[in-house]
């Protein structure tokens, strides 16, 4: 049986918080794998109200710099403890502007894009996808051809798994008797989750609402378990919990600094299990084992794959729409139906991928969270991007283990923005 260190009083203090929060707000809490006494305490009280969610959070704000013993982690805490307070001054009332929100959350700003962003993505994909139909018709036709039969998506997710685990096993490294399981589900708002149970275990779930092309399969199984989520939590709880004893990192926090850099470094994973330059072969790969037709033809497959690989960039950028889509919809006020119609015409989203995109834009857990994935990639890359590549590996591992939030990711790069770029 896995023994859970006794947390300190500010530890558990914060835990408490985070749960009790919790219980107004079903979802803030993603997972908990500490102390099941305090689950337990908190399951069995009466729920606490939002004006004593405020000031217990402005009392563990003033407690940090006497209690957390180490300047690193007083800064994670400190931005963590803000956004509870936040989230807890919501709870009592207290109104914020959409953006002055997600900047208090995220301890980082959203940044509105410019549209000739998209535009110029939109070009790009134009030249490598010639055609007389419009460029939405034409990504829409040529996703088509890389959907993931619905039976097959199971055993070529866990292939895709185990090849990034040995990656990043050999890359990174990864902590003793951690495990992941693969399952597919339906009716929810996003492509893919992690659920992180404690004891180096997650359950991966992905989502089949929407057809899974073998791109979007190869990027979700790197977001989701390898370096991604899994590798994350379970770094962190043998690294923080387990070695180092601080128990707050056994309560895992949406809408917080740490969805930030977690989303963050999920997608810029990515790049480090499947980098440009050999993705190709891993997708022909991926074509043969979907059993998709066009694996059948070699000199085909390959052509698709390499082209596939020169228009993820620019689907990225097209992709940071929802940033826009959101803060039109949360911001600016503007109709549903609106932007939907922004997804499908800027975004080139097909129909039924705007609809579900614009589901977690209003979803009401998720409505702040659409930013933390663009935003935190892109801060991250900078980071990783400053050092030479071979001592990359490394310098990721440090947001596997270590407790680090945007306001020191960007003081290690000598900026104080908190504004994206």
């Amino acid at each position: 049986m896995r023994r859970v260190p006794v947390p300190d009083p500010l530890a558990r203090d914060y835990i408490l918080l985070g749960l009790r929060i919790d219980r107004h707000v079903p979802g803030i809490v993603d997972g908990y794998y500490g102390p099941a006494d305090l689950k337990a305490d908190v399951d069995l009280e009466g729920l606490q109200s939002p004006q004593q969610l405020v000031a217990d959070a402005a009392e563990l704000l003033a407690r940090i710099d006497g209690e957390a013993g180490d300047p690193v982690r007083a800064s994670w805490l400190a931005g963590q403890l803000r956004a509870l307070h936040t989230q807890a001054q919501a709870l009592a009332g207290v109104d914020r502007p959409y953006e002055a929100l997600a900047a208090e959350l995220f301890d980082w700003t959203p940044l509105r894009r410019d549209e000739a962003v998209f535009e110029d993505a939109a070009a790009e994909i134009d030249r490598l996808l010639p055609g007389a139909d419009s460029v939405a018709d034409r990504l829409a036709a040529w996703d088509d051809r890389f959907a993931v039969p619905p039976d097959r998506i199971l055993a070529v997710g866990e292939w895709l798994v185990a090849t990034f685990r040995d990656r990043v096993a050999e890359s990174i490294g990864l902590p003793d008797d951690e495990a992941i399981r693969l399952r597919l589900v339906r009716n929810q708002p996003w492509t893919g989750y992690n659920w992180y149970d404690g004891g180096r275990r997650s359950r991966f779930e992905i989502n089949t609402d929407l057809p899974m092309r073998a791109w979007d399969l190869v990027h979700v199984a790197a977001h989701e378990a390898y370096p991604g989520h899994h590798a994350e939590h379970a770094w962190k709880e043998a690294e923080l919990v387990d070695r180092l004893g601080r128990l707050e990192a056994s309560v895992l926090l949406v809408n917080t600094p740490e969805s930030l850099i977690s989303e963050g470094l999920a997608d810029l994973g990515h790049e480090l299990v499947s980098p440009p330059e050999s993705e190709p072969d891993l997708l022909v790969e991926v074509y043969a084992r979907a059993g998709l037709p066009l694996a059948a033809e070699p000199a085909a497959a390959r052509d698709a794959a390499e082209r596939t690989v020169a228009l993820a960039p620019h689907r990225r950028r097209l992709t940071e729409s929802r940033v826009n889509a959101a803060l039109m919809r949360h911001a600016d006020w503007v109709p549903h139906d609106e932007v939907q119609d922004f997804l499908e015409r800027v975004g080139r989203f097909a129909p039924s991928v705007a609809a579900k995109r614009l589901e977690f834009i209003e979803h009401p857990l998720w409505r702040q969270y659409v930013f933390v994935y663009h935003e935190g990639e892109a801060l991250l890359r900078r980071w990783l991007h400053a050092v030479p590549p071979a001592d990359r590996p490394a310098r990721f591992g440090r947001l596997l283990r270590e407790q680090l939030g945007p306001s020191a990711i960007l003081a290690e790069l000598g900026e104080t923005s908190v504004r994206a770029s």
